[in-house]
């Protein structure tokens, strides 16, 4: 057996709050639970009885939890949980009103603010007060194209305490990618900035937010806060008034709606590979549930905890980050570059700050190591007690690197989830090892396992990560989808009452979980999720190019975009004409959508029905059979694909 690289002593175990919800479910259920393997059985076997003991345990506010906690518990989907239950997800987060930090609010300008949990209680009611006042009621939504700041938490919160659904991009998204998702969505305000830092670089935003305003007839007001300049013209943005004027009111209380459990609280978005990205709806209770327990569960969060997570607002990652406030948690919020204005800014930001949690993505651990960057040796994370990674499979080197060069005497939590349930399927636990490679474990609550492609279940084989049984954060369905005919092809068309999201994973011997990547097209270069079609209705705007394929290379232990474009006769794929692809799909994506490279091919293979098939050509490049060459009308165009020496460069 592969030896741990960390293990919790005893007395860490004992002090964990899963091993004192251990310790209460043997007192109130006669059970004599002895490790985690054993409460999670426990946790899928009685679903009932597990998530009505995390209600109490975490003092759920609430005006009502009702009787009944799961109706219909073999309907996947259909399932309903705590169906009498009427609450607020804002007021969970706010059920502190005190001088403790809430939030502290640092950037790469250097610079540094502290909200205490009164000031963000006031800060939220002015803002719920303005919106009530601008019209929005229970299932309005308010949309909001902002940088991790306090103005999308405070602009959240607000919209959730009037029962109202909130939306977010962040700002380096151009105006289609903006359009795509809230265009879908009509929102009834939208909270804006006037721009954002990169790298150094200032990025005025005020035309694209004045492009957005015109193009969605639904908004009655554009609030713009002060991100760069300190009061900017907004002369040009149709409807706008700026933040500090709009929360110019006396409100001091806010009159939380108790709504039901079900009730939306979130519109996230898919990656958009087949089309626009499709709006996925998640719940207000659901969401509550389960951010719960994976913090003061599977992290151990609680009120004297420092909490941050390197993310955009683009990213599912800010949503579970901004629950951490319904533990009682300081989190730590940072925009901007990880390595701006130094290599090390956000290591010397945790040490200053005190970061107890630090998350981030397996990419940026990957290019710490590559800047030769030790920060367990140059700078103070002895408050440091858990580092998690999420967005892409973290390396085997990269648990080697964080034990060698970040902290020894750390739990190292590799976890994986997805937009599409806002949370994860496998995390970390404080009362379990960590095995190098590994994701230490299944979600509490969660009947996570693997199935082979006839759906069987498999262990020490790779397949399809399913989850066989309900759970509170299934999304409630799609935005636009009144019939759920997508929601029920998105997750259930594989193996009809089981959920399946495209991940290809494993289960280990020690009850870890490790992930494969993908098993669908979805790209994922730098552990962010892209969707190929939103590269697509770009590249294929510029002159001469006829049509395009884009897939996901694995290189350096990452993944890097590729694209592939047809040519019309005797236009020639130039530099100049990669430049010009390059522009427009940064210009009207982000720059994470840019092909690292940008290779011409005389024909791309598509199905009989006229699709083209980016797995059959990935599976070429990586050298690995294409099961399906019937199901192509010029199965002959894959042959093109083989060996091309600009993919070993």
């Amino acid at each position: 057996m592969t030896t741990p690289l960390w293990e919790p002593s005893t007395t860490a175990v004992q002090s964990t709050q899963m091993y004192a919800l251990m310790q209460r479910i043997d007192r109130e259920h006669g059970t004599s639970l002895t490790d985690y393997e054993a409460l999670h059985a426990w946790s899928v076997e009685h679903l009932d009885a597990f998530w009505e003991l995390l209600w109490d345990e975490f003092d759920i506010v609430a005006e009502r939890r009702g009787d009944d906690v799961l109706v219909r518990p073999d309907a996947m989907p259909g399932a309903r949980w705590f169906p009498q239950a009427r609450l607020n997800y804002a007021a969970n987060m706010l059920h502190r009103r005190d001088e403790h930090p809430a939030l502290i609010v640092r950037d790469e300008r250097l610079r540094r603010r502290v909200i205490s949990y009164a000031e963000l209680y006031d800060n939220v009611a002015r803002l719920a007060h303005a919106l009530k006042a601008s019209g929005v009621t229970e299932g309005d939504r308010v949309a909001g194209f902002v940088p991790n700041s306090e103005h999308a938490i405070i602009a959240l919160l607000a919209s959730a305490s009037l029962g109202a659904v909130w939306s977010s991009c962040s700002p380096e998204f151009g105006f289609n990618g903006v359009l795509d998702r809230f265009g879908q969505i009509a929102p009834k305000v939208l909270i804006a900035t006037d721009g954002y830092t990169w790298n150094g670089k200032a990025i005025d935003t005020r035309e694209r937010v004045a492009d957005i305003a015109n193009a969605i007839d639904s908004l009655k007001h554009v609030v713009v806060f002060p991100f760069l300049e300190d009061a900017p013209a907004l002369d040009d943005i149709p409807r706008a008034i700026a933040w500090a004027d709009y929360l110019d009111n006396d409100a001091s209380e806010i009159d939380f709606q108790a709504l039901p459990f079900e009730h939306p609280l979130y519109i996230l978005y898919s990656s958009g590979t087949t089309g626009v990205p499709k709006c996925i709806i998640h719940s207000a209770g659901g969401t509550l549930l389960q951010h719960l327990k994976e913090h003061r569960l599977h992290t151990d969060i609680d009120a004297d905890d420092i909490f941050f997570y390197y993310t955009t607002c683009g990213w599912m990652m800010w949503n579970w980050l901004v629950s951490g406030l319904g533990s009682g948690a300081t989190l730590l919020l940072y925009d901007g570059s990880p390595f701006a204005p130094h290599p090390d800014t956000l290591w010397q930001i945790a040490s200053n700050e005190g970061v107890t949690v630090f998350g981030t993505s397996a990419k940026y651990l990957s290019a710490c190591e590559k800047e030769g960057l030790a920060p367990g040796k140059q700078v103070d994370l002895s408050s440091l007690r858990a580092l998690l990674s999420t967005g892409s499979a973290l390396p085997h080197e990269s648990f080697d690197y964080v034990y060698d060069e970040i902290k020894r005497d750390l739990m190292l939590a590799s976890i994986s989830g997805g937009t599409d349930i806002v949370s994860c399927f496998a995390l970390g636990c404080p009362i379990r090892p960590v095995y190098r490679g590994e994701l230490q474990c299944r979600g509490l609550g969660m009947a996570v396992d693997v199935f082979d492609d006839y759906g069987q279940s498999v262990t020490g084989n790779k397949g399809e990560l399913v989850c066989k049984r309900p759970f509170p954060c299934m999304p409630t369905g799609f935005w636009n989808d009144p019939d759920g005919e997508r929601y029920r092809e998105a997750y259930f068309s594989t193996f009809p009452g089981i959920w399946a999201h495209g991940d290809y994973a494993e289960l280990t011997p020690h009850g870890g979980v490790i992930i494969h990547g993908r098993s669908d097209a979805v790209l994922n270069p730098g552990g962010v999720r892209i969707g190929t079609a939103e590269i697509y209705r770009q590249v294929e705007k510029v002159d001469g190019v006829l049509e395009s394929l884009c897939i996901g290379q694995a290189w350096q232990n990452d993944v890097r975009v590729v694209l592939f474009v047809r040519m019309r006769p005797h236009v020639a794929l130039d530099e100049a004409k990669r430049d010009e692809i390059r522009r427009m799909v940064r210009l009207h994506t982000t720059p994470r959508h840019v092909p690292a490279k940008i290779i011409a091919v005389e024909d791309i293979p598509r199905t009989l029905s006229g699709k083209i098939v980016e797995i059959a050509v990935r599976n070429v490049v990586h050298g690995e059979p294409v099961k399906n060459r019937d199901a192509l009308a010029n199965p002959e165009a894959l042959e093109l694909f083989v060996d091309l020496p600009a993919l070993a460069e």
